[in-house]
């Protein structure tokens, strides 16, 4: 399908005794930014690995910029670009030398390559860095570096049309990570497909389109953030009390689903969805009022995702991917 960017049906991956693919389906539109989120062992490494023509799945079909990756893997090589955990650079060379060693590996030959790594120097912004070596460039000069190496493939200087980002901002600090995403937005606003595994859901709540949730490798659940996060029940109100102690009294008077109820003693909160959000705000604060109870903070939110995280897969260890 034309707006379709990539299909992935019924897919199983063993190793040895492990599934780490279990007859996963996955639809990713083309020109979005689609999120792959699941706990340690779920299966994202290997998927991404099977989708980049990394790794062979042992049965299924899986579809990538209109070409099959078992029996088109080299079309599908010439359409991706791939963004590894760990950055791939030379620590001694600049960034300019980098872009051009990675434009001569993919045989662009020497005057494109430079060509297009001062294309790309611009594009990232990273012209200032001169010759400095990138041992020492901050965290999200790096990230943005090795973004811009996993684009100069292309002969004709364009952008690949399906990127995948496997935890491309872990370890950054919040201002490297805001370069990277600016950086991941350019390219999805100039119509390449982005796939983005990461274990941070803030990220995936400020990039994705759509997000997946796989679980033992299968897709638990597909859909858009609001979709998601409406999973778990709506709203939900926040009561932050000044004195812990009074939690407990809280928790009988107020007018909330007693069995919902999360209490958190060390932030003085009680949390607990809510279906009627300006009803339920009302009724709070006035039964807070009637029995003399001060609350520091009263307030409506929708669900994080990592509450969505944590109600669908039932634990919350999305580190250490090795499947």
């Amino acid at each position: 399908m034309a707006d379709t960017a990539i299909t992935v049906e019924e897919v199983r991956k063993r190793y040895g005794d492990t599934q780490a693919l279990d007859g996963l389906d996955l639809t990713v539109a083309r020109g979005t930014v689609h999120g792959v989120l699941g706990p340690n062992g779920a299966g994202k490494t290997t998927l991404v690995r099977i989708l980049s023509t990394l790794l062979r799945p042992d049965s299924g079909r899986v579809e990538v910029a209109g070409h099959d990756v078992v029996r088109q893997a080299r079309e599908v090589r010439l359409r991706i670009g791939l963004l590894g955990q760990h950055a791939a650079l030379d620590e001694e060379l600049g960034g300019r030398q980098n872009l051009e060693l990675f434009g001569r590996l993919h045989h662009l030959g020497a005057r494109h390559a430079r060509v297009r790594a001062d294309e790309l120097l611009e594009r990232f912004d990273l012209t200032a860095t001169g010759r400095k070596p990138v041992r020492a460039f901050s965290g999200g000069m790096r990230r943005r570096l090795d973004l811009a190496a996993s684009l100069i493939g292309n002969r004709d200087g364009t952008d690949p049309e399906v990127l995948f980002l496997d935890e491309p901002t872990t370890g950054l600090d919040p201002r490297g990570r805001a370069e990277v995403w600016s950086a991941v937005r350019s390219l999805v606003g100039g119509g390449t497909t982005v796939v983005l595994t990461t274990q941070y859901l803030e990220e995936a709540d400020q990039l994705a389109d759509r997000i997946s949730v796989v679980d033992r490798g299968r897709v638990i659940a597909d859909g858009t953030v609001d979709e998601l996060k409406a999973l778990t029940g709506g709203d939900r109100i926040d009561v932050v009390l000044r004195d812990a102690g009074l939690l407990g009294a809280a928790l009988a008077l107020l007018p909330l689903p007693a069995a919902d109820v999360t209490v958190d003693p060390d932030r003085r909160l009680l949390s607990a969805p809510v279906t009627d959000r300006m009803a339920a705000l009302s009724a709070v604060v006035r039964a807070l009022e009637e029995a003399g109870v001060e609350a520091e903070d009263v307030a409506l939110r929708r669900p994080t995702l990592d509450e969505v995280f944590l109600h669908l897969t039932g634990h919350d260890d999305r580190t250490k991917e090795t499947v």
